[in-house]
């Protein structure tokens, strides 16, 4: 059975979440145009064993390079025995040769997929093709099998956690630097094991993506963990986009987001439109306050102000990935308030 079509017809999470009811087995490929590349996911009854966005069928060879957790030659050497004829994964190969424990395997397999699957989530323009059946062996780089559902959970609670987290990391290209020492506090730092791994890498040059890579971890981790410091005072972000602008410390905008989206679940639009008004007036350019008052405002009649607003939002270059995520909805909305809008200006014809 081949599904297939795009993605302005049926959401990408819509076309997991049928894989994963199904309990599908098979590859799902995903192309987009606008971005000039492609995605592909394998399926095995509805979990997800595989998944990589880009041209390279194995990325997580390269990845485990990348980190450090082995050589290029140990890389070359597993490749030139499955080219040999030896039949076991790359990942099995790689543990029986003693170059990475299953553990440390298991952990950089289990990240590898999720980022690639939480960005194609993020796409909201593209052509998708699910192939059922179709072997993907080759592309199964170890015996693991993720839920889908859990997946698609974490998904959805990390575009909440961005939400939070905007506030100070507004994108990935900050810089995190140490404070001044007349900036730096006297206390002993209390920090877990990975916040010091963050922190040690902190030189003042690497942006949160190079942060990310280098570490081998998901660029959400590290702007969480980023964010914590930023909080804490122990290190404080650059924008090389703005120099010698700085974040307003201890100034938290999204916090006062709150008052508006618990008016926003109670369906008192009137309400929450005058808090994200007077959110706006704050910070005329957040992006989570546009695109909820545009909500707001079309739930109110007021359609033309809530197709400006999320135009407008549209064009923020400075959006946090968790806003990003929410473009599909954005593009939804907007398609049905137009349509509203047309059919209203079709009856006063």
């Amino acid at each position: 059975m081949a599904l297939e079509g795009p993605l302005k017809d049926l959401h990408i999470q819509d076309v997991f979440q049928l894989l994963d009811l199904g309990r599908k087995s098979g590859v799902l490929r995903v192309t987009s145009e606008l971005r000039q590349t492609a995605g592909t996911v394998c399926f095995d009854r509805g979990g997800v064993v595989a998944a990589a966005v880009g041209s390279d069928p194995q990325p997580l060879g390269e990845r485990l390079v990348r980190v450090g957790k082995m050589t290029a030659a140990d890389l070359d050497r597993a490749r030139s025995m499955q080219t040999g004829g030896d039949e076991r994964r790359l990942g099995d190969i790689l543990v029986a040769l003693g170059v990475v424990s299953r553990r440390e395997l298991d952990r950089q397999l289990k990240a590898q997929i999720e980022e690639a699957v939480f960005e194609l989530l993020r796409w909201s323009e593209g052509y998708f093709r699910f192939e059922e059946g179709a072997p993907f062996h080759a592309a199964v780089e170890a015996p693991v099998r993720f839920p889908t559902e859990a997946l698609l959970m974490e998904a959805a609670r990390r575009i909440d956690e961005w939400s939070r987290i905007g506030s100070r990391v507004s994108h990935l290209r900050l810089v995190p630097r140490l404070p001044l020492p007349e900036e730096q506090g006297s206390d002993p730092l209390d920090l877990v094991p990975f916040e010091w791994e963050v922190l040690a890498a902190v030189d003042g040059t690497r942006d949160l993506h190079s942060l990310a890579e280098m570490l081998g971890r998901s660029e959400f981790e590290v702007a969480r963990t980023v964010y914590g410091l930023t909080t804490a005072g122990i290190v404080v972000l650059d924008d090389p986009a703005h120099p010698g602008r700085e974040i307003e410390p201890g100034r938290d905008m999204a916090a006062l987001l709150v008052p508006a989206r618990e008016a926003l679940t109670n369906g008192e639009y009137g309400l929450a439109a005058g808090a994200l008004e007077e959110v706006l007036r704050a910070d005329p350019l957040m992006p989570e306050a546009r695109r909820l008052l545009g909500l707001c405002y079309a739930a109110l009649g007021r359609f033309v102000e809530a197709l400006d607003l999320w135009g407008s939002w549209n064009r923020l270059g400075d959006r946090s990935p968790g806003e990003e995520a929410e473009s599909p909805a954005v593009a939804r909305l907007q398609q049905s308030v137009e349509t509203i809008v047309k059919e209203l200006e079709r009856y006063r014809d």
